[in-house]
């Protein structure tokens, strides 16, 4: 088997590991707050990320070099944390992801100020032609938008930011800096809301709990694996393999199945921001490339990024040869 084909199979095993996470999300968020559900993924989290972060020998202190976009960063991240978990529990599966699969086009609007960029008419022309394919899902005038439209609005916004901040000063920053700050302080926010909205857990719900965060250690690993046998262009795609997941546990698990407007939107969306990866992938690319490997999955502070780690894992120590 080729490393692109190997490549390839473990990001879809990844985001269906992913999208069982969601799923999970989804389940608890009809009893639970999303702030609950979250203090507790970090919470169980830590313990996963701290063995990585192990593997950082890279000399320095926990202090930011680039301290103002590394704040951004982790409110855009909390913002997102929260505000995903919101339209994974009020919305239906394929309408969140069709919306929250909009980020990676925020991302090459936004990579103009931020990296300076030049986005050439064809990659306007499929950003615009993606935005359409969101309006096309929430239908603004025959569908009555709800506040969790705006929750997955604003966390495929505050998921871009992330994402493109990191592209800034990623190579600056010490992973240990851009992997604790946003997990640290979605832990502080969250557990100052958790008072007005706690409600008592069982065992087994603190299970699934702890459930969602070993399946985004475990889908983070695979996708690095998968990084590391595939080109980013083949393995980036992947990420929207999650909505065909999405319509199947839908349909199964909430009796939830997706209009022909929403599978339109989607198809519309998906298509760009495809073509986007693909355009950046090719030779016209600019060294400071904002999809490919940043995009694995929302940057909401509960996990390491995809790119921060394959920096880990590339990482030599001080002594090696």
């Amino acid at each position: 088997m080729s490393g692109n084909a190997r490549g390839a199979l473990l990001a879809l095993l990844s985001f269906g590991l992913y999208a069982l996470h969601d799923v999970i999300v989804k389940a608890l968020g009809a009893t639970y707050s999303p702030f609950q559900i979250v203090f507790f993924s970090v919470l169980f989290g830590f313990p996963l990320v701290t063995l990585l972060l192990i593997r950082d020998a890279e000399p320095g202190t926990l202090r930011p070099v680039h301290p103002w976009w590394t704040l951004t960063r982790t409110l855009a991240a909390v913002a997102t944390a929260g505000s995903a978990f919101y339209a994974f529990s009020t919305l239906p599966l394929s309408q969140t992801y069709a919306i929250l699969f909009a980020s990676p086009l925020i991302i090459t609007v936004l990579s103009v100020p931020i990296l300076g960029e030049t986005v050439r008419l064809r990659r306007w022309l499929a950003v615009a032609a993606g935005m359409i394919g969101v309006l096309v899902v929430l239908r603004p005038g025959a569908t009555e938008l709800q506040l969790g439209h705006l929750a997955a609005l604003v966390a495929s916004f505050g998921s871009a930011l992330a994402a493109i901040i990191v592209r800034r000063i990623g190579q600056d920053e010490r992973p240990v800096v851009l992997v604790l700050y946003p997990m640290l302080t979605n832990l502080v926010v969250m557990a100052a809301i958790l008072p007005f909205v706690y409600i008592p857990m069982s065992a087994g719900d603190l299970g699934l709990t702890a459930a969602i965060a070993a399946l985004a250690f475990a889908a983070s690993m695979v996708v690095i694996a998968a990084y590391k046998a595939g080109e980013a262009v083949v393995v980036a795609p992947m990420q929207y393999s999650q909505i065909l997941w999405a319509t199947f546990y839908g349909a199964l698990l909430f009796d939830e199945l997706p209009s022909l407007t929403t599978l339109a939107g989607v198809a519309i969306i998906v298509t760009s921001g495809i073509y986007i990866v693909l355009r950046e992938g090719g030779q016209s690319a600019t060294s400071k490339t904002p999809v490919l490997e940043s995009r694995s999955r929302l940057d909401d502070g509960l996990s390491p990024r995809v790119s921060t780690l394959l920096r880990l894992f590339r990482k030599q120590p001080p002594d090696a040869p």
